[in-house]
């Protein structure tokens, strides 16, 4: 089979998936077909998973053509980078830095931004350059602004959107700063993930503007958030499904291991007690986001071990307190050990009862407002 008899079959195979679940719509049909997604992947990926947590064994295209073509037109994220580019070779390294975008996923936020002819519209993210070749596709290409943090992934997208025949703007910089120069926009998308809405996106945009970006607690789970801004200044709307993106360099932290918590050998200071909630009711994606929304400046570690059992870790950020909780499998009680001023088991328990008592909401019933002075997530409404 020739490269373009490849192309044309496996993208029709991928535009009939993304249009059974609904991702690909008639107003991103022609894009869709003028911008070929094989067209913005490298010759090294990393082929990932539906839920877009694990990246598989590395394929290359020159080494294993038909397993690359199969890699690309599948509804997966393909990763292009490791470690801000220092990771060499085709094994994986420790974090990955870069990524063509998962297609549902893609064409999903695309949909909840919803570009018409004659917005301006500010990208936070180029990656490989696909997503910007499909906004500049729908909106056109002078309208377009991306930016890129890594000086050689936005080199290398400049030169695959020239190819293409669509070249936005494209700013290697900053992205949590936007583009000030080119402001006011009419959408802005971010295809990284945020603990905090950057203010200057909501600054840069005009009264009825959209933003649409991966939203995450620092406790975990995320979600695509779809704000709209105000006349007074604010942007505030509502959750619209599930989301796992790599997160804003100028947002990433560097969480200290649970050695750097405890005062003296184990249990240390910490007191002991017992629950019947059981850490696995916790481990979802949904549950993480509902109690990380309850349960600020606090992260979970996983300790496992080799007969199947594992320790929760609980952290603050500020150093101050820890928790854990020992599950094992087939009990239905499970030791807990807290450390400091703040009783950080009690705490999640709570929140997570909190959801429960709610009725178990989805991502859709949760909403975010951002302001001048920071951000507040809600349930079903706004506070007043």
């Amino acid at each position: 089979m020739s490269e373009q008899h490849e192309a044309e079959v496996g993208r029709a195979r991928l535009a009939s998936a993304l249009r059974a679940n609904g991702a690909l719509t008639s107003e991103w049909e022609e894009a869709y077909q003028a911008v070929p997604r094989h067209w913005f992947v490298p010759d090294l990926i990393w082929p990932g998973r539906a839920d877009g947590v694990r990246q598989g064994e590395s394929v290359h295209r020159l080494a294993d053509p038909a397993l690359w073509w199969e890699a690309v037109h599948s509804d997966v994220p393909l990763t292009t980078q490791w470690d801000d580019g220092e990771h060499s070779g085709d094994g994986r390294g420790i974090a990955p830095t870069s990524s063509n975008s998962m297609p549902t996923m893609v064409f999903s936020m695309l949909a909840a931004l919803d570009p018409r002819p004659g917005h301006r519209v500010l990208e936070i993210g180029t990656g490989t350059g696909w997503n910007a070749a499909l906004l500049a596709n729908r909106v056109g290409a002078g309208a377009v602004v991306t930016v890129e943090v890594d000086e050689e992934s936005a080199a290398a997208a400049r030169i695959r959107l020239a190819r293409a025949g669509c070249e936005p703007r494209l700013v290697v910089g900053d992205g949590a700063k936007g583009c000030p120069d080119a402001a006011p926009f009419d959408r802005v998308i971010a295809t990284c993930s945020v603990r905090r809405v950057p203010y200057e996106w909501v600054a840069q945009s005009r009264p009825g503007a959209v933003i649409v970006a991966p939203w995450a607690p620092e406790y975990g789970g995320e979600a695509v958030v779809r704000l709209t801004v105000g006349e007074d200044g604010t942007a505030s709307g509502r959750f619209v499904g599930s989301s796992a993106f790599m997160r804003l360099r100028r947002q990433r932290v560097e969480r200290p291991d649970s050695l750097a918590y405890l005062s003296g050998p184990w249990p240390a200071d910490g007191s002991k007690s017992s629950t019947s909630l059981s850490p696995e009711d916790i481990a979802g994606w949904l549950p993480m986001f509902a109690v990380g929304t309850r349960v600020p400046d606090a992260f979970p570690l996983v300790e496992r071990y080799t007969d199947g059992s594992y320790t929760l870790w609980l952290h603050d950020t500020a150093v101050t307190s820890w928790a854990t909780v020992d599950w094992e499998p087939g009990r239905k009680s499970y030791e807990v050990v807290q450390s400091g001023p703040r009783s950080l088991w009690d705490e999640v328990a709570a929140a997570y009862r909190w959801w429960r008592g709610q009725g178990h909401p989805g991502f859709d019933r949760f909403g975010l407002t951002v302001t001048p002075g920071g951000e507040t997530v809600w349930l079903d409404s706004p506070p007043k």
